[in-house]
């Protein structure tokens, strides 16, 4: 049965879109969702940009907000921002949580986001399958 993550940023338009389609691309045995603390609605177009010259972007991709997603049972929170860890809320069911910050590349070149997701493929996939043992 595979492990659900949520990965949770602050605006859910840049790195916690780009987390959600990394874990579900790469990480066998795991699917991933992502929101926003304060959701802007939606996804950067250097995220979908990325995402789609890296052949994972899915048009199931967009911006929730936390209300959408707060009753799914998940196995493992990610915060992928300060923010979001400082104001990570409660889930109606135990959930362990874990943080891995990263830049945010909102407002800067295509290049910003690259690197992003770089450092996510090299750091965040590792901790996952550590964390959720798989």
């Amino acid at each position: 049965m595979d492990k659900k993550v949520l990965v949770l940023c602050t605006g859910n338009s840049c790195r916690s879109i780009i987390a959600e389609a990394l874990i579900n691309a790469k990480l066998e045995g795991v699917s991933a969702d992502s929101s926003g603390v304060k959701a802007n609605g939606k996804v950067n177009p250097n995220a979908k940009k990325l995402l789609e010259e890296k052949g994972i972007w899915k048009d199931e991709y967009h911006s929730k907000t936390l209300d959408s997603i707060i009753d799914n049972h998940y196995d493992l929170v990610v915060t992928v921002c300060d923010h979001a860890k400082e104001s990570c809320p409660i889930f109606p069911r135990p959930t362990p949580k874990i943080h891995v910050g990263f830049e945010d590349p909102d407002g800067k070149g295509f290049k910003a986001f690259r690197k992003i997701y770089e450092e996510m493929e090299a750091f965040l996939l590792p901790m996952l399958k550590k964390a959720l043992d798989v």
